[in-house]
């Protein structure tokens, strides 16, 4: 059976055993940004609406399901409730699911509701958590003299993501290939592609010598994204109108 049939299987489960409907589907992490080692799992996110009753209980259910985490396969979701609420706050992880370029199942209620959340992305709040999740993979797992290629990826993409956001002021591109049509300088292109093929053929825990280019941009380049995020104003939408209405019509109060 085909991966993406057994995470279709899982996700029917998880309705069923939930009694949820789940909005949009996708792949999160490495296999959704385009390098993923031979050894990598899924990452599974989704987004699930309740019925109407679940939104007006006292007991609220949990706003998050989480389903399996094993060696192949980690997949959990947030709620409806949980999902636009984190839109509103310009969540990037939020945004990055909703660009998934790997679908596994979705819906036009999500269609309409991604439509609507576009409008509150936060370039402040982007520019961030990418600054922020590539400061920490170097602080924990790049000033070794040794160090997992794959952990470069994990501060080159994110770097990459605030420049084009610094550039084109919009939602960054998912896919690490796309981030890579951007003008780029040649010498950190061409070690940024060397250490692609070397990756496709290197296990996730294999430690290597660092690459001297990449890694002098990123010291570089995290202490300049830090001072852009100081320097940007707070974009970050107060008027929650929009979702609210958008909100109550997933929910089924309003048609």
């Amino acid at each position: 059976m085909e991966m993406k049939d057994v995470i279709c299987r899982e996700l029917k489960e998880i309705e069923k055993t939930y009694g949820v409907r789940i909005l949009h589907a996708v792949e999160s992490g490495s296999r959704a940004w385009g390098f993923a080692s031979p050894d990598s799992d899924y990452d599974v996110r989704f987004v699930y609406v309740r019925p109407t009753l679940d939104y007006i209980r006292l007991d609220a259910p949990r706003d998050v399901i989480e389903w399996k985490m094993d060696e192949v396969l980690d997949i959990n979701g947030w709620d409806l409730r949980k999902a636009m609420t984190q839109f509103a706050r310009g969540n990037a992880t939020l945004f990055e699911w909703s660009e998934s370029p790997v679908v596994y199942q979705t819906t036009e209620d999500w269609a309409e509701m991604y439509k609507t959340a576009k409008a509150y992305f936060s370039e402040k709040a982007a520019s961030h958590h990418y600054y922020g999740t590539a400061m920490k993979t170097w602080v924990d797992h790049l000033t070794g003299e040794e160090v997992r290629y794959k952990k470069y990826f994990y501060a080159l993409r994110p770097l990459l993501a605030a420049q084009y956001i610094e550039r084109f002021h919009t939602v960054p591109p998912v896919l690490f290939s796309d981030l890579m049509k951007m003008e780029i300088a040649p010498d950190l292109r061409r070690a940024i592609e060397k250490l692609l093929e070397i990756k496709k053929v290197t296990t996730e825990g294999e430690y290597n010598p660092h690459l001297p280019e990449i890694r002098d941009f990123i010291q570089e380049e995290l202490p300049r994204q830090k001072a852009i995020c100081e320097s940007m104003p707070d974009d970050r939408q107060s008027d929650w109108s929009a979702l609210n209405d958008c909100f109550a019509r997933m929910i089924g109060i309003r048609g």
